[in-house]
């Protein structure tokens, strides 16, 4: 059995990595780097990424257009690929483009990076980022 922590450590498990629903996670792009916090979401099927952030770190080109649901509504967004870091782990997915300047979490995970071996444990402290 595991217990909670502060720290900012990463546990496997059957060769799965624990995460928590809040985590940090570096996005790579042409033009650097940056460490955002990410919200987990096991309902999304893909992950995104606000559209302000992919600008600053040059993400692209454009691969396609997606129809997607969300709270706000449905509505046509634009694909790129993008790297990120989660947990220690280098991946390389599809990304949704929106705009999340006025949400509290700029990037969103889903099942699209989770199921890279990943587990959800909704009681982990979430770290803090610079």
């Amino acid at each position: 059995m595991l217990g909670r922590s502060r720290d900012n450590i990463t546990v496997e498990y059957k060769n799965k990595t624990i995460i928590g629903l809040i985590e940090p996670v570096i996005v790579v792009g042409a033009k650097g780097q940056k460490e955002v916090l990410a919200r987990i979401d096991t309902g999304a099927t893909k992950s995104s990424i606000d559209i302000k952030l992919a600008a600053d770190l040059s993400l692209g080109p454009i691969l396609k257009t997606k129809m997607v649901r969300s709270a706000t509504g449905s509505g046509l967004r634009p694909v790129v690929q993008a790297k990120i870091i989660l947990a220690g782990k280098e991946i390389k997915r599809e990304f949704t483009l929106a705009d999340r300047g006025n949400l509290k979490y700029r990037v969103l995970i889903g099942q699209n990076v989770l199921n890279e071996g990943f587990l959800i444990d909704p009681v982990k402290e979430p770290p803090s980022v610079n």
